[in-house]
C-alpha cells in the first residue's frame, strides 16, 4: 500500500512514477490498437471484399465492446481493487488486437474488436482512479492529462508503423503489434501497489454495507443530473474527437485540394496540438478550476472550428489543425479529473468508466452523422454541427452543481444529498 506524496517540487514516489509510467503507457498502446483499425480498414475492405457497410460495423463492435468492458471492469475495479484490474483489461485487449494477425474473415474480425473494445474500454476508470488515488488532489489534473498524452503518443507511433508494415507485410501483420502491452501487464502486477485511499475507502464501505453498483450514479436526483450532464459532455468530446480524426483528413483532402502526405501531416500537427492542449488544460484545471479549464477550452472548441474555413494552403491549414486539436481534445484528460472528484473513492472507477464508455458509444456514431452533413451539405454546415455540440456541452457544465464546487478539493467520502 502506498500514500499520497505531493510531487510539485519534482520528487515522485516510486509508486507514483509507475502509476503515471503505466497509465500513460496504456492509453498509449489502447489509442495505437484503435488507429491500427483505421489505418487498416482499406486493405481489410479489398482482401475480404466486404462492403462499407460490412467495414463501418467493425469499429461499432468495438465501440460496443467498450461500452461493455467499461461498465464490467469498473464494477471489478472497484470490488477486486485496481492493479488486478487494470491488468486483466491491458491483457484482453493486448490479446485480441495480437489475434488479428489469424483473422481472415469478417465474422472473426468481429469477435476480436468486439473483445479488444472490452478491455480498452474497461481501462479507462482504472487508471484514472489510480492516478487520483496516487496524487494530491491539486496536481490531478496535470497528470491525467499526461496519461492522456500518452495516447497520442500511441496514434503516432500507429500512423508510423502503419506506412511501413502494411505496405510490406499486409494489414494482418500490423496487429502483431498489439501484443506488446502484455509485457506491461508484467510491470503493473510487479510495481503497482494499491493506494491507502482506496483500501480504505473499500474496508469502509464492506463495514457500512454499502454495495459497489451502477445505481449509486443515480443515488438521489441530484446524482442523477450530475451522471446525465456529464455523459452529454463526454458524447460531445467523443464526437469531436472522431469528427475530427476520421473526417477532417479526407475534407482537407477533397475540398483544400491538400494532397494526402500533405493531409498526413496536418493529422500529426493535429495530435501535436491535442498534446499542448492536455498540458494546457491540465495546468489551469490544478491552478485555477475544473470549471474555468472547461469554460476556456469549450468555447474554444467552439470558435476555432470555423477557421479551417479560411485556411487556403498548406501551412495555414496545419496550423489550423494545431490549433483545432489544442482546444477539442485538450479536455480529454480532465473528465477523469473531474469524475474522480464528483465520486466517492469506493464507486470512482465504475463512474468513470460508465460515463466515460457511454460517451464513446453515443459519441462515436458522429462520423456517421459527420458523413451525412457532408454528404448533402457543406463543410460550414459540419462547422456549425460540432461547434453547436461543444456550446451544448458549455451550457450543461453550468448547470452542474458539482462543478462551482470543484476547487482542488478531495472527492466526497459518500454520495452528496
Amino acid at each position: 500500500m502506498n500514500s499520497k506524496n505531493d510531487c510539485t517540487a519534482g520528487k515522485m514516489t516510486r509508486n507514483q512514477k509507475w502509476t503515471i509510467a503505466s497509465t500513460a503507457a496504456g492509453f498509449s498502446l489502447e489509442n495505437m490498437d484503435i488507429m491500427f483499425l483505421s489505418f487498416a480498414l482499406t486493405p481489410i475492405i479489398a482482401s475480404l471484399h466486404i462492403s462499407q457497410g460490412a467495414a463501418g460495423l467493425i469499429g461499432t463492435m468495438t465501440n460496443l465492446g467498450m461500452l461493455f468492458g467499461g461498465a464490467i471492469f469498473g464494477l471489478l475495479g472497484d470490488k477486486i481493487g485496481r492493479i488486478k484490474t487494470f491488468s486483466y483489461t491491458i491483457f484482453i485487449f493486448a490479446f485480441a488486437t495480437g489475434a488479428m494477425f489469424f483473422a481472415h474473415s469478417l465474422p472473426v474480425i468481429y469477435v476480436l474488436r468486439f473483445l479488444a473494445g472490452i478491455g480498452a474500454g474497461g481501462e479507462y476508470g482504472v487508471g484514472m482512479a489510480l492516478i487520483a488515488e496516487n496524487f494530491e488532489t491539486k496536481q490531478v489534473g496535470r497528470m491525467t492529462s499526461v496519461a492522456a498524452i500518452g495516447g497520442q503518443v500511441g496514434a503516432i507511433f500507429a500512423a508510423l508503423a502503419a506506412s511501413f508494415i502494411i505496405p510490406h507485410f499486409g494489414w494482418n501483420a500490423l496487429f502483431l503489434l498489439g501484443i506488446i502491452p502484455v509485457i506491461l501487464t508484467y510491470f503493473v502486477r510487479r510495481h503497482l501497489t494499491e493506494s491507502q485511499e482506496f483500501l480504505t475507502a473499500k474496508e469502509d464501505a464492506q463495514k457500512n454495507h454499502r454495495k459497489i453498483s451502477f445505481t449509486r450514479l443515480f443515488a438521489t436526483p441530484r446524482l442523477t443530473f450530475q451522471t446525465l450532464g456529464l455523459m452529454v459532455m463526454t458524447i460531445v468530446q467523443i464526437a469531436g474527437y472522431f469528427g475530427l480524426m476520421n473526417w477532417l483528413p479526407s475534407i482537407v483532402q477533397k475540398q483544400q485540394g491538400l494532397s494526402v502526405s500533405k493531409s498526413s501531416i496536418w493529422m500529426i500537427a493535429t495530435i501535436i496540438g491535442m498534446s499542448l492542449g492536455m498540458v494546457v488544460f491540465g495546468y489551469i484545471m490544478d491552478k485555477f478550476s475544473a470549471k474555468a479549464a472547461f469554460n476556456i477550452f469549450l468555447i474554444g472548441s467552439a470558435c476555432v472550428l470555423f477557421i479551417i474555413l479560411a485556411a487556403h494552403t498548406a501551412l495555414t491549414m496545419i496550423l489550423a489543425g494545431m490549433l483545432i486539436g489544442f482546444f477539442s481534445n485538450g479536455m480529454f484528460g480532465g473528465y477523469g479529473a473531474v469524475i474522480s472528484r464528483l465520486y466517492p473513492t469506493e464507486i470512482r472507477s465504475t463512474a468513470n468508466n460508465l460515463i466515460m464508455n457511454v460517451g464513446r458509444a453515443i459519441g462515436g456514431f458522429s462520423s456517421f452523422i459527420i458523413g451525412l452533413l457532408m454528404q448533402y451539405f457543406n463543410l460550414k454546415v459540419t462547422m456549425m454541427f460540432l461547434s453547436g455540440l461543444y456550446l451544448i456541452s458549455f451550457i450543461v457544465m453550468q448547470l452542474l452543481p458539482g462543478f462551482r464546487q470543484l476547487k482542488n478539493v478531495p472527492a466526497p467520502d459518500v454520495e452528496p444529498e
